[in-house]
């Protein structure tokens, strides 16, 4: 196999190609890249058995058609260091030779024969949603998404679509967010979207896709792009029974306002206890140390009582760091019970902090 392809093209796609590599064991098919041409195109895919890409492409010279495997990270060290000139990659004697006029490279190669299948969209059910507005909003719930939880199935976000709606939730124990779609689905659906898998979706798809499922795997495709992920097996929490059924005060708060009177109190405390008055809200540093930050934001809150909210400002941030409009709703019943946080048809609910 020979192929030929300008120092840009070739390092983008091993760039976007890194995260589905395996990391820890070189040893393994899995660390490679696998390359294939066929009818003057070149698919190059990458693996750890939990997550997959494939990237198609016309934009690669094919002198002679075959296929390699090499090692990605290796491979990619490589062509960064190459001139942005024309790259040749060609395999003589299991061997891929990298050159570019007087540099040479070489890297040893694996019997591509065994490089992991992927799964196929044959027999798979289509996810009915609009997938933009799946991929959009999967971004909003992301950062409430567990990351290492010892209950796997609260370090990826649910999706559960419904005969006239779908909810998209994520939750780390502390903070669960929701969005809501109202729409008709022919078929109901339940599974749990790993987070690294949403993370990777956010960065390669930005236009419609086609979207794929079955017990164990979603794949996702377009022109470029298959990209498939291993589905978690768990039994997500019932989210419903964390969604207040009544709230008692409803505030509307504006954003950048919010944001400002928050950072103000992170130079010295994340955390934070927040005093809402009729009139003000006050905001004060719940650091143990003996430092203080304090600020007032002046603002009508409509309540007829006194309320302490004491939470990681975090979790407020990152969720108005999702919102577009200038204003947001904080929900709340009492101190020191979850209160909420909405703007149209996307919530998070937070867990004071109890002091």
């Amino acid at each position: 196999m020979k192929i030929k392809v300008s120092k840009q093209i070739l390092e983008s796609i091993l760039i976007n190609l890194q995260p589905f590599l395996e990391k820890k064991d070189a040893s393994q098919i899995t660390s490679h890249i696998f390359f294939k041409t066929e009818n003057n195109r070149c698919f190059i895919k990458a693996t750890d058995s939990e997550i997959g890409l494939e990237i198609v492409t016309n934009q690669i010279m094919i002198d002679h058609e075959g296929s390699f495997t090499a090692n990605g990270k290796k491979l990619l060290d490589i062509i960064r260091i190459l001139k942005d000139d024309e790259i040749t990659l060609e395999v003589l004697d299991n061997t891929l030779n990298i050159r570019q006029k007087r540099s040479k490279f070489k890297l040893p190669t694996f019997d591509f024969n065994s490089f992991p299948k992927f799964p196929t969209i044959e027999d798979k059910p289509k996810v009915t949603i609009n997938s933009q507005n799946l991929i959009q909003n999967l971004k909003k719930i992301s950062s409430s998404i567990d990351n290492n939880n010892p209950k796997f199935e609260l370090n990826g976000a649910l999706i559960n679509i419904k005969s006239d709606s779908t909810d998209i939730v994520g939750t780390d124990t502390r903070r669960l967010s929701i969005v809501s779609l109202e729409n008709s689905n022919s078929n109901e659906l339940s599974i749990i979207i790993p987070k690294k898998a949403i993370l990777e979706i956010q960065k390669l798809f930005l236009e419609n896709i086609d979207m794929y499922y079955d017990d164990t795997n979603l794949i996702i495709i377009n022109d470029n792009y298959y990209f498939y992920t291993r589905l978690i097996n768990g039994k997500f929490p019932d989210y419903r029974k964390i969604i207040p059924n009544t709230i008692k005060h409803t505030i509307v708060l504006p954003k950048k306002s919010m944001i400002s009177s928050i950072k103000m109190i992170t130079t010295i405390s994340q955390e934070i206890k927040m005093t809402i008055l009729s009139d003000r809200i006050i905001f004060n540093s719940l650091s143990t140390e003996n430092v203080e930050a304090k600020t007032e934001l002046e603002i009508n809150t409509g309540l007829d009582e006194k309320l302490d909210l004491n939470y990681n400002s975090k979790y407020i941030l990152d969720f108005i760091s999702q919102i577009d409009s200038d204003h947001f709703e904080l929900l709340i019943n009492e101190t020191n019970i979850p209160f909420v946080l909405k703007e149209n048809n996307f919530m998070t609910i937070i867990m004071p902090i109890v002091v």
